[in-house]
């Protein structure tokens, strides 16, 4: 059972159990393994007239996604895809917060700021971001969750395995995770998610402000996380709502041989499956396509019938 059955991010009420919502990728980077980045090298942006082309790509992108049917939108600033660059302070908040302040100024949508870095957290919430992204689900930074604690926002906490040691890279498919080691993956997945619950409850972050990600394609091998998707069930059965990011990911390239800019299908199948495991949010590239597969799935597997 869930703690909370809503819960309130920006000035809109998420209804878990309802229907599924929609995050919609707005990847401020030039390395994004998706091929989606809104930057075309790391140096654009630096002169006005590339600042000024980099606004307005990522307010178009953003007015897109919310005709499609978004319900909030990620801002990241920093690719996690195995081999990226690392991203400095500087650098991630140059990238990030002028597109917070832009989107919050031109829609009304709910903003979620993909970082595990609390000064950008901070931030990005200043400037008027609802929600935080945590892809290191609050152990990369020690100070995270009193920041997000303070103001008072609702954060995701994603299950994270990530390393170098396990990486592989293809150049068609590109990066995955081999050789993962766990004693028992969903037990596993399910005994750190709860260390980080207590981590955000030991800054003051009540439960109802906490959703969990099973943190797919991170730090997990295609077996892995195909195993991990038909057992999210297991996942929501710790009691909070949960975001699902398949979109586009390597164990769907990898199983269907195809780079990410052919994996719209294979996302497709991936988000129905997740939605049907119980996921409350799907995190996307392609909004226009999967806000039709969540509409689709929902009606077959909601009750009541969506709205």
């Amino acid at each position: 059972m869930l703690h909370s059955n809503k819960l309130i991010i920006g000035n809109r009420v998420f209804y878990w159990g309802e229907r599924t919502y929609l995050m919609g990728i707005l990847n401020l980077t030039p390395d994004s393994f998706s091929g989606d980045g809104l930057l075309s090298d790391p140096n654009e942006g630096k002169n006005d007239a590339d600042f000024e082309s980099f606004i307005e790509k990522s307010l178009e992108q953003a007015q897109r996604f919310i005709n499609a049917g978004a319900d909030l939108l990620d801002i990241g600033g920093e690719s996690t895809r195995p081999g990226a660059t690392k991203v400095d302070l500087d650098g991630e908040l140059s990238r990030v917060i002028p597109i917070v302040k832009a989107l919050t100024e031109a829609f009304d949508i709910p903003i979620s700021i993909d970082t595990y870095k609390h000064q950008v957290a901070h931030a990005a919430l200043a400037a008027g971001a609802n929600l935080v992204n945590d892809v290191w689900a609050l152990n990369a930074d020690p100070k995270m969750a009193g920041t997000i604690a303070e103001f008072g926002v609702p954060v995701i906490l994603m299950h994270n395995r990530s390393s170098w040691a396990h990486a592989d890279i293809k150049e068609k498919l590109g990066g995955r995770y081999v050789g993962v080691p766990y004693d028992d993956l969903i037990e596993d997945i399910k005994r750190e998610l709860i260390e980080s619950v207590t981590i955000a409850h030991s800054a003051g972050i009540p439960d109802e402000n906490i959703i969990l990600d099973p943190g797919i394609g991170f730090g997990k091998t295609i077996e892995q996380n195909l195993q991990l998707i038909d057992s999210l069930p297991e996942i929501r059965s710790l009691g909070y709502p949960i975001l699902y990011g398949p979109s586009r990911k390597s164990f769907i390239g990898y199983t269907l041989d195809l780079p990410p800019d052919q994996r719209l299908a294979g996302t497709a199948a991936a988000v129905a499956i997740g939605i049907e495991r119980g996921a409350d949010i799907v995190r996307v590239h392609d909004v226009e396509f999967m806000h039709q597969v969540a509409k689709m799935t929902d009606a077959i597997v909601r009750k009541p019938f969506p709205r």
